[in-house]
């Protein structure tokens, strides 16, 4: 595997999430209450297409892909999700059935906090929402990246734009540029490195997401 994780529980990836270090030690301590860990298999859905949306989900730690499976046999792959990343605030925030498959791809720790607890964080927390609007930018950066890519680069090239994309310092911040398998030669190389190291190096220059810009 690419990813070599660094969180381990639920605590760990609060602490690496900006918009929870910000957070007073009573609402932190309400957002464990209304968030719990549920362990997946490998290749079961974490979440599927057409539910209802009642919880805002994360990776604890493991690995998954989002994906959209059709009746007819067709299906694709969006993104990769690692440790330390959150998702599905868009369902929630539209209200709507979820429009994708989260799958695992090897066993999981997933995180679920309950929708009360995220229209709550939505409503009170400037930090959260901070957080929420550099998440939904960084996610749709990633995607007409995905578009330009597929579009103009060659396979070889996309598939190492796909998994320098897992890197993202702000989308995964439980991933890290080591290699945890020596069969990945090819994808983990120095060259590898280095690349996916300039493709982020502006991402990871960017302060604190959640740091307040106001004047003291």
């Amino acid at each position: 595997m690419l990813i070599e994780p660094r969180i381990q529980s639920l605590d760990d990836m609060l602490c690496a999430s900006c918009w929870a270090r910000q957070l007073s030690a009573d609402e932190l301590d309400q957002v464990r209450r209304d968030t719990f860990v549920r362990t997946i298999p490998a290749g079961a859905y974490v979440c599927m297409k057409g539910e209802a949306v009642d919880y805002w989900l994360g990776i604890v730690d493991g690995l998954a892909k989002m994906a959209s499976n059709w009746r007819t046999g067709k299906a694709t792959s969006f993104v990769g999700l690692s440790s330390g990343s959150w998702f599905g605030e868009g369902s929630l925030m539209k209200d709507e059935p979820r429009r994708y498959d989260v799958i695992a791809l090897r066993e999981s720790r997933i995180a679920y906090m309950k929708r009360s607890r995220f229209q709550h964080l939505l409503d009170h927390s400037i930090p959260f929402n901070r957080f929420l609007l550099l998440q939904l930018n960084e996610r749709l950066s990633q995607f007409i990246g995905m578009i330009e890519h597929e579009r103009l680069l060659d396979s070889d090239s996309r598939l190492a734009r796909c998994l320098a994309s897992m890197f993202n310092p702000l989308l995964y911040p439980g991933s890290s540029l080591n290699c945890a398998s020596p069969r990945k030669k090819s994808a983990c190389s120095p060259a590898f490195r280095a690349s996916a190291s300039t493709r982020l190096s502006t991402s990871s220059k960017k302060p604190d997401c959640c740091a307040s810009t106001m004047a003291p």
